[in-house]
C-alpha cells in the first residue's frame, strides 16, 4: 500500500471518529476567544480607584451572602475568590456560576452577573460530559487531529511543486498561443 492511500484512509477514518468532539472544541473555542467582548459570556470587570484590599474574609463572605439571588449561605457555596488589587475589586464566583464583584475597601456590591465562560471552558476540555471524557475522548481526538494535520500538510507540500509546475506550463502555452 502506498503512502497516499494510507494518508487517505487516515483522513477518512480519523475524521469520522473525531468530528463530534472536534466540533465541540471548535465551537466552544470560538466562544472562549470572544468571551471578553460579550458580557453575556463573561461579565465585564468593574474598576475602582482604590487599590488595597482591606476587607477581611468575614466581610467578603457577608457581602456575598447579601446578594440573595446568588444563593451563597457559607464558604461551601463559593468556588473562587479573585482579588484584583489593580482594579480595586474582588470577584466572588459562586458554584452556581454567579459572579459578585465587590469594592476592596467598602465591601459594596458593584456588580452581580451570571458567568457562562466556565460552562464553555468545561465544554472545551470535555469535563462537562464526564471527567473521564477529557482523557478518554477529547485527548485521543486531539491526537488524531494532530496526525491528520501533519499528514495533510505532508500531502499539500508533496503536491505543491507538481501543481506549480502544471500552472507554469499552462501559462507558457497561453503565452505561445497569444504570440502565434
Amino acid at each position: 500500500m502506498n503512502l497516499k492511500k494510507i494518508n487517505t484512509k487516515v483522513h477518512y477514518w480519523g475524521s469520522s471518529i473525531i468530528i463530534i468532539p472536534f466540533l465541540i472544541v471548535l465551537i466552544s473555542g470560538i466562544f472562549l476567544q470572544v468571551k471578553k467582548e460579550f458580557s453575556w459570556i463573561q461579565p465585564k470587570t468593574v474598576k475602582t480607584k482604590y487599590r488595597d484590599l482591606t476587607l477581611s474574609f468575614d466581610q467578603i463572605l457577608k457581602a456575598a451572602m447579601s446578594v440573595e439571588e446568588v444563593g451563597i449561605k457559607s464558604w461551601k457555596d463559593i468556588k473562587l475568590l479573585d482579588v484584583r488589587p489593580g482594579k480595586g475589586i474582588t470577584k466572588i464566583r459562586a458554584k452556581s456560576s454567579w459572579e459578585i464583584q465587590i469594592h476592596n475597601e467598602t465591601g459594596e456590591v458593584l456588580a452581580v452577573n451570571y458567568r457562562r465562560s466556565d460552562f464553555f471552558e468545561s465544554l472545551h476540555d470535555g469535563s462537562w460530559f464526564h471527567d473521564s471524557a477529557k482523557l478518554g475522548i477529547f485527548l485521543p481526538s486531539a491526537i488524531i487531529m494532530l496526525i491528520m494535520s501533519l499528514t495533510g500538510l505532508y500531502l499539500f507540500l508533496k503536491m505543491l511543486p507538481a501543481k506549480l509546475g502544471r500552472k507554469k506550463k499552462k501559462e507558457k502555452k497561453e503565452k505561445e498561443k497569444i504570440a502565434a
